[in-house]
């Protein structure tokens, strides 16, 4: 049986953001998106056979519900507040929460520096530790905004068909089902070091969101003439 979660939830923070901007760029994924890259990011974990790692369609799911939990927590605040400054206070206890929650599941630091390419050879430490807290910050807050705007989606988390005994990369797939369409989604994890689960890529709707933000840093350093810092101050989140 698939498991349904109604009203916005975790997985709409990335397709809210791509609509609400108005599309992204069509970057198809293949069939061996980032299967280096994944075995980078896995490092020398643990089997994930071991009994003190979660499994990994576990640990969607609990961040899902989790997300969720905070979405209705305060929703209700940001759209009663009154001032603009009262308003962007809630905004900002709401970005930091979902940022604690997703910090625990989602690489941040790999993914910016996989984002970064061949480019983040010839950054500095500072240039690859200064973009990697701009993604970061400008992921968690263009989507968080997008969250807050979506609700009554149906989400449909596949159970798992993959054994992930022994394995250090696995796909957790999900579907979002909404009034203007259903969108496939699949997370890319890798076990860490540390022998814990974390998401390194998102596939949605066949579009690599890994590839497409690296495309994007590409463009925007060729039209800077390769000025990192430029990307760095000028970087925006929203994929497109």
């Amino acid at each position: 049986m698939w498991q349904y979660c109604k009203a916005t939830t975790m997985v709409c923070l990335l397709i809210a953001g791509m609509v609400a901007a108005g599309g992204v760029a069509a970057e198809q994924a293949s069939d061996d998106v980032d299967n280096q890259s994944t075995e980078a990011a896995a490092g020398d974990g643990q089997a994930a056979a071991s009994k003190n790692v979660v499994s990994p369609y576990k640990l969607i799911e609990d961040v899902t519900a989790e997300v969720l939990a905070k979405i209705d927590s305060h929703r209700g605040k940001i759209d009663a507040g009154g001032s603009d400054e009262e308003k962007e206070r809630y905004l900002n206890c709401f970005f930091g929460e979902i940022d604690a929650t997703l910090s625990k599941v989602i690489d941040f630091n790999w993914i910016a520096r996989n984002v970064m390419g061949a480019y983040g050879k010839s950054a500095s430490v500072e240039q690859r530790a200064a973009f990697a807290e701009t993604f970061h910050e400008g992921l968690v807050e263009t989507y968080g905004r997008g969250l807050l705007s979506y609700s009554d989606q149906e989400i449909a988390v596949l159970p798992g068909v993959e054994d992930y005994a022994e394995k250090r990369k696995v796909s957790v797939r999900q579907e979002i089902r909404g009034a203007d369409g259903n969108y496939p989604l699949e997370y890319s994890m890798g076990l860490s070091k540390s022998g814990q689960w974390r998401i390194i890529n998102v596939i949605i709707n066949g579009i690599n969101l890994g590839k497409t933000f690296r495309n994007q840093f590409v463009q925007a350093a060729q039209k800077n003439g390769g000025d990192i810092d430029a990307v760095i101050a000028n970087w925006d989140s929203k994929a497109g």
